[in-house]
Formats: C-alpha cells, sequence, structure tokens
C-alpha cells in the first residue's frame, strides 16, 4: 500500500473538510490530522502560508490551497472524474466550486462571528485546538475570548459590515432556499455523483451546519440541503452526471441571483480596486450598495477563473447559459 498523504486541517476549517471530503471519494489513501499543539511542529514543515489546509504528499512534499490540492490530486488520480465530460457543465461546476470558495465564505464567516451565541460557540472550538494539553477550563476560556476579540474584529475580511450584513444573510437565507429546490430527490448538485462543485459548496454550508444561527436556518428550512451536508461527509458515486436539460429549471435559478447578480459583479469590482490600488471599493449589486476592503486573493482566482473559461475550446452551449444568468460578461472582461 502506497504512503498516505497527511491533511494538517480541523473541523471548523471549511477549506481543510472540503479537501477531506474529497480524499475520502476519491479513495486516496490518506491520514486526517488536526493541526493543533501537539502537531504544530510537523505542519510548519509543510506549510509555506499560516493556513490549514496543508497537505503533505507520499513525496513529502508540501500543498496548500484547497482548489490547488484538489486539482493537483485529481491530475494523478483521475477516475472517479470530479469533472463533467460536457464542456459547459464542467465550466459551471468550476464556477460554482469558485462561489463557494468566495461567496459561500461570506456566508459562513459572516453568521460565525456575528451574534454572540455563534461567537461563544466557535471560539470555543477554536480554543480546544490551541490549549496545551494541561489546561484547566479558566486557561480554556481565556484562550476562547482571546479567539473571539480578535475574529470578531476580523469580518471585514469578507465584507462583512453593518451595511452588508443584511444582504449576506438574504443571500444566504435565499441560496440555500433555491438549493433545497434544486437538491429535493437529487443526489449531488450535478446529478448521481459529486462534482468539483460540490466540495467547494459544502466545505462552507456543512461549517455553517455546525454553527448555532445558520445551522438552525438549515436544519428549519432545508431537510433536503441538510441529507445533502451529511452525504458529503463520505461521498460517493451513485450514477452519472446529468444533462443541462434536466437540471436547469432548479439551478438556473440559483446561478443568475447568487452568481450573476451578487458574486461576479462583487468580483470584478474588487479585482479592479485591487489593480487601482485602492483602499475600499463600492459596488451596486442587486442586494443594494455594497462597500468594503479589497480582498487581494480573489483578485487572482477570479483571474483564474476566466482563464478556465477562456480555455473552453466550445462554448456554443455554454455562453447562452452564462448569458441568461448575467455571468457572460464579468467572465469575457479583463
Amino acid at each position: 500500500m502506497p504512503d498516505p498523504y497527511r491533511i494538517f486541517g480541523a473541523e471548523v476549517s471549511p477549506y481543510s473538510v472540503k479537501v477531506r471530503s474529497y480524499f475520502r471519494y476519491k479513495g486516496v489513501p490518506h491520514e486526517w490530522i488536526v493541526r493543533d499543539v501537539s502537531t504544530q511542529a510537523e505542519y510548519q514543515k509543510y506549510a509555506k502560508l499560516p493556513l490549514i489546509p496543508a497537505v503533505a504528499t507520499p513525496e513529502d512534499e508540501g500543498l496548500q490551497d484547497s482548489t490547488p490540492i484538489i486539482e493537483t490530486v485529481e491530475a494523478r488520480f483521475p477516475e472517479p472524474s470530479i469533472h463533467p465530460g460536457d464542456p459547459a457543465l464542467a465550466f459551471l461546476s468550476a464556477l460554482l466550486e469558485e462561489f463557494g470558495d468566495e461567496w459561500g465564505n461570506k456566508w459562513m464567516f459572516h453568521y460565525r462571528w456575528a451574534r454572540e451565541v455563534d461567537q461563544d460557540a466557535t471560539a470555543s472550538r477554536i480554543a480546544e485546538l490551541m490549549a496545551p494539553p494541561d489546561a484547566d477550563d479558566g486557561q480554556r476560556a481565556g484562550i476562547a475570548g482571546m479567539v473571539k476579540n480578535r475574529m470578531v474584529n476580523r469580518t471585514g475580511f469578507v465584507g462583512s459590515s453593518e451595511q452588508t450584513a443584511p444582504q449576506i444573510e438574504q443571500s444566504f437565507r435565499d441560496g440555500v432556499a433555491q438549493l433545497e429546490a434544486h437538491l429535493a430527490g437529487r443526489v449531488y448538485l450535478f446529478g448521481a455523483r459529486p462534482a468539483f462543485a460540490d466540495f467547494g459548496l459544502w466545505g462552507q454550508l456543512y461549517n455553517a451546519w455546525t454553527d448555532p444561527t445558520p445551522g438552525r436556518i438549515l436544519r428549519d428550512r432545508t431537510p433536503a440541503v441538510c441529507a445533502w451536508i451529511d452525504r458529503m461527509l463520505e461521498p460517493k458515486a451513485e450514477g452519472d452526471f446529468e444533462r443541462w436539460e434536466t437540471l436547469e429549471p432548479t439551478l438556473a435559478p440559483f446561478l443568475a441571483d447568487q452568481v450573476g447578480a451578487l458574486f461576479l459583479p462583487w468580483s470584478d469590482a474588487n479585482a479592479r480596486a485591487i489593480a487601482a490600488g485602492e483602499d475600499e471599493f463600492t459596488v451596486e449589486l442587486a442586494s443594494g450598495s455594497w462597500t468594503q476592503k479589497p480582498q487581494k486573493y480573489h483578485a487572482k482566482s477570479l483571474a483564474a477563473l476566466r482563464e478556465r473559461y477562456a480555455a473552453v475550446s466550445d462554448r456554443s452551449a455554454l455562453d447562452p447559459i452564462l448569458e441568461r444568468a448575467g455571468c457572460l460578461r464579468w467572465l469575457r472582461a479583463s
């Protein structure tokens, strides 16, 4: 048996569990190593940036950033593929994967740190990872307090503010309602087997599901989404990908309302602000005026998404879908 990959991560990290779910689906030998005080030194051998997940390969190389991790491993273990054979569906899946990583993260991160009940719940979970093994309750409480104070003041990094909070929460409620309609009677987002999109969106919604406020919304309103969240802990192929004709009635509204009307115009404005060296930008979205500091990393991932779109050799089926969803203009922009 080949040496396993080692995934350094944490349950409270949406990108960590995203990668773990992918490895489980692919059946690639791996170990899940919780990054805590006892594994910190080993983690630092492979992490160039202080971020999780970090993956150590059997060749003792370090990989970071969930999307490149998955793409690297997918090239080594192409079956069962997470990419539909239809080029249009393959791109839509990649688009939704990026949406999950960037806009879905706004949902998760905002709810996690916006209300005291969620702040306290997550700060306590993180404190367990940071505390020395012999820490007493008082020490753990002190660490949780420091985590809470630090993270509540970081919500602006994902654009969460008094101005944008109602927009983020409305987007979450509308988005999961649309996903509920789409997943009712459907196993995964693109059919009977998980696609790239499932992993990106799932990591964020799984973490939201574990937090008090968004978890209650999901459990009270979206049983099909909750079943999918649970299924994605140990995903398995149960058939094939569907055709766009069967996906369109319930997936097209999500693409239009969440991706075309919110995510991509925000992404474009964010990239333009970074290119112009601006410290803050404002963009008019379908949900209202949105102001925040630019997110530098996402400008790179948007550029990669546009390159992926440009690389689709035959866009005759894809472009009409993107045009109707209000996405095309943003993907053609430079």
